[in-house]
């Protein structure tokens, strides 16, 4: 069956631009303006405070990961009070280890912290999915792709680049894991964390090409037509066939860039009989017709 996370990270496609290594010693403190794009946070060893503007400061201690998926204004610093430094995000690019703080001697803190690029053609797929942010902690798991990622930077043995690029995707399925519960935002992730909801959710990914209604739906969530329908628009946000909808443009779109496939086996992919249908619904959704979307590779702005 189709796992709906693996999905999802086959459709963004995850790479990290970049990530260095940080570290810190005695008090120290920096402001970082919005990003907007999405950025992550890996801490190695020691700890940190981390306090991301319109949320309540954390504590970041070595094996947690932290995923901000718009990155609005925040400032990381010691667990001492310190009068920040200000920097623009925009400025930092790959530039070796940044140090904060002493300068000298050993640090009480690691870390690595870069940003994401998503090859998928609509990368506010993920920020739809997930809280703005995201902390992982006490994963076992997770510590253990924590320190992969870590030696992968420390060692630059042959293929690193590739396995830091599977390793991004194995901590963005362990970030969106954290997230399938009352603390997401309305959408997929939500509903997987929903006993009732998950099976048909599951289904639906797992045969988007088949013609789902309604009536075939709730009998997977053990809920009456009108239960399901009220409980899944509650939680995933839309109903149903909306959000079928969606998937299916999603899929076909990747098709129409990637796979380089003709407009009526998309169509028959995403589950419909008639190619007009197709690039009716394909119009409407995307802004463009599937014609014009395999052309350009681009989405038309939403």
């Amino acid at each position: 069956m189709s796992d709906p996370l693996t999905e999802v990270v086959k459709l963004l496609q995850p790479r990290a631009v970049f990530a260095n290594p940080i570290s810190g010693k005695g008090d120290w403190a920096v402001r970082f303006a919005a990003y907007g794009q999405s950025s992550f946070c890996i801490m190695l060893a020691g700890s940190c405070m981390l306090a991301v503007d319109g949320h309540e400061a954390v504590t970041l201690c070595a094996g947690d990961f932290v995923l901000l998926p718009t990155t609005p204004a925040f400032t990381i610093s010691s667990l001492s009070p310190a009068a920040p430094v200000h920097l623009d995000p925009n400025a930092v690019g790959k530039q070796g280890e940044v140090r904060y703080g002493d300068r000298t001697g050993e640090a009480d803190m690691r870390s690595l912290g870069g940003a994401f690029l998503f090859d998928a053609a609509d990368p506010k797929l993920l920020v739809s999915l997930l809280p703005e942010l995201v902390h992982v902690q006490g994963s076992m798991r997770l510590a253990q792709l924590v320190q992969m990622v870590g030696e992968e930077y420390t060692e630059q043995s042959p293929g690193h680049e590739f396995m830091l690029s599977r390793l991004v995707e194995m901590m963005l399925i362990e970030a969106m894991r954290s997230t399938t519960s009352r603390n997401a935002p309305s959408g997929m992730l939500r509903g997987l964390g929903d006993e009732r909801l998950a099976p048909a959710l599951k289904q639906m990914h797992a045969r988007i090409d088949h013609t789902w209604t309604v009536a075939q739906l709730a009998p997977l969530a053990a809920l009456s037509r009108s239960a399901f329908f009220d409980r899944f628009t509650r939680i995933v946000g839309v109903a149903p066939m909306e959000y079928l909808l969606a998937w299916r443009m999603e899929i076909a779109r990747d098709l129409l860039r990637r796979k380089g496939l003709g407009i009526a086996q998309v169509a028959e992919r995403v589950g419909y009989a008639s190619t007009s249908t197709f690039s009716t619904a394909f119009s409407r959704h995307v802004g463009q017709s599937p014609r014009q979307y395999a052309r350009s590779g681009q989405p038309a702005n939403r």
